[in-house]
C-alpha cells in the first residue's frame, strides 16, 4: 500500500491512496492536486551513502570506497513533493541525485545480513540535491554540500515493504524539465541494503523511521532556477519539484 502525509482542511493528515485518490484517516477522499505533501511519514536519523554506485563515484573521478561512505543529514532539508528546493545565488554546480531511501521498522542493533529485511518498513525516494562548490573532499563531504534546508525532497509515498518484492532490482529514472537525464538500477549499488543495515547497526542503534539513502547511479548534471526535476523510481512513484532562487525566499 502507498501512504502519504499531507496538508489540507487546515491540518496534518496521514493518507493512503484509493484509485487515484488520498483517502484520509478520517475517511474524506481528496485529489492529489488539492493537498500540499508532506514528507511521507516523520523521519528519525538520516544516513547518506556516498558514491555508493561504481559508475558515478567513476563519472566524478573516484574509486568506489571499500567501506561505505556515510554521512549525517539534518531533518531541515526534507521538504514533499511538489516542493522548492533553492540554489544558492553564488554557487555554481547543484546536482539531482534519485535515490532509494529504505525506512527501518523497529530497532535494531547487531542485524545479521540475512535478517536485515525484517528490520525495514519499506521504501521511499529521495532526490538529495548535492552543491558541489562547498564540497571539500570527496571523502568528507562538509555540512554545507548536504544540510541546506530544502535540500532533499522526498516522497510522494511511503511503500509496504510487501509491496516491493525485490528493492535490489528496480529502475531508477531522473528528468530534468521532461528530458531525461539519469538512469540507472538498484542492482548496481556497491553495498547493498542487507550489508548496510548489518554494517550500521554494528556500531549504533537504529530506531523505527531512521533512513538510508542509499546513493545515486551516474547521469548527475548542474540544474538551474526554473527547472523542475522529477525522480522515478520503478514500483514507487515519481516524486517532482522546482529549482527557485534566494530571491523566493527573501533572506
Amino acid at each position: 500500500m502507498k501512504h502519504a502525509r499531507v496538508a489540507c482542511f487546515g491540518s496534518i493528515h496521514e493518507a493512503v491512496r484509493i484509485e487515484g485518490k488520498l483517502q484520509l484517516t478520517d475517511g474524506r477522499l481528496v485529489g492529489e492536486e488539492e493537498v500540499v505533501w508532506l514528507p511521507p511519514l516523520e523521519v528519525g536519523t538520516i544516513f547518506a551513502l556516498g558514491l555508493n554506485y561504481a559508475d558515478h563515484a567513476n563519472e566524478i573521478s573516484f574509486k568506489a570506497p571499500e567501506e561505505p561512505l556515510v554521512f549525517l543529514k539534518g531533518p531541515n532539508t526534507l521538504i514533499g513533493h511538489n516542493g522548492e528546493t533553492r540554489r544558492p545565488v553564488d554557487v555554481d554546480m547543484m546536482h539531482y541525485e534519485c535515490e532509494l531511501a529504505v525506512i527501518i521498522g523497529k530497532k535494531a542493533r547487531n542485524v545479521k545480513r540475512e535478517d536485515a529485511y525484517n528490520y525495514v518498513s519499506g521504501y521511499t525516494i529521495a532526490n538529495d540535491y548535492a552543491i558541489r562548490d562547498y564540497l571539500e573532499n570527496y571523502y568528507r563531504p562538509n555540512l554545507a554540500v548536504k544540510n541546506r534546508d530544502t535540500l532533499t525532497p522526498i516522497g510522494p509515498w511511503f511503500v509496504d515493504k510487501e509491496d516491493i518484492p525485490d528493492p535490489m532490482n528496480l529502475k531508477l529514472y531522473t528528468y530534468v524539465n521532461g528530458d531525461l537525464k539519469q538512469e540507472g538500477s538498484t542492482k548496481d549499488m556497491v553495498f547493498d541494503i542487507p550489508f548496510l543495515i548489518e554494517y550500521l547497526s554494528s556500531f549504533m542503534t537504529l530506531n523505527e523511521n531512521d533512513i538510508i539513502l542509499t546513493g545515486t547511479p551516474k547521469g548527475t548534471v548542474n540544474v538551474v532556477e526554473g527547472d523542475e526535476v522529477v525522480v522515478e523510481i520503478e514500483g514507487i512513484g515519481k516524486l517532482r519539484n522546482k529549482i527557485v532562487s534566494d530571491k523566493v525566499f527573501q533572506r
